[in-house]
């Protein structure tokens, strides 16, 4: 593995162990020649998968983009960092298990949405505000309302019967 620091060629594997419920190994590298530490991921990718979005731009499937969506949407809600790896793992294994070479970019959405909607009710109106597009409040409210929270309770903290 080539270091990110010095580009040198070699390095030595210092620790290994499994992450993201099994679905990936994290592996500490020290650099041979400059002596850096850096992290490495690996994971199995069954099969290349082109994502095909609006106005038929394609483009590789990137695993790092969901996992940027979905961290800013769960951002400040307290969603542990680990529930957020197993959501996107999730996504990536329906993904390539379509058993498609080309995906459509909203169902990709959709995925990610039904994941955020197990996880946790603001942060899926949060990437639903982005993914479905809402330009007035009057779009968070209509969509907020037909949204219940683990509780029984509307995301805005009001009973049904009570508004």
């Amino acid at each position: 593995m080539r270091c990110p620091f010095c580009a040198h060629d070699n390095s030595q594997v210092k620790d290994s162990r499994p992450t993201e419920d099994n679905t990936a190994i994290r592996r500490r590298r020290q650099c041979e020649g400059c002596g850096a530490r850096f992290t490495t991921f690996e994971r199995v990718q069954l099969r290349e998968v082109i994502v095909v979005k609006s106005g038929d731009k394609r483009e590789p499937f990137d695993r790092g983009k969901i996992e940027q969506s979905v961290s800013l949407a769960c951002r400040k809600r307290g969603v542990p960092q680990e529930r957020i790896d197993q959501l996107v793992s999730g996504v990536q294994r329906q993904i390539e298990t379509l058993g498609e070479s080309e995906v459509q970019a909203r169902d990709i959405g959709e995925m990610v949405m039904d994941g955020l909607r197990q996880l946790d009710a603001v942060a899926y109106i949060r990437f639903a505000s982005v993914y479905r597009d809402f330009t007035e409040a009057r779009d968070f409210e209509e969509f907020a309302s037909t949204i219940q929270d683990v509780g029984g309770q509307n995301v805005g903290g009001l009973d049904a019967d009570k508004s």
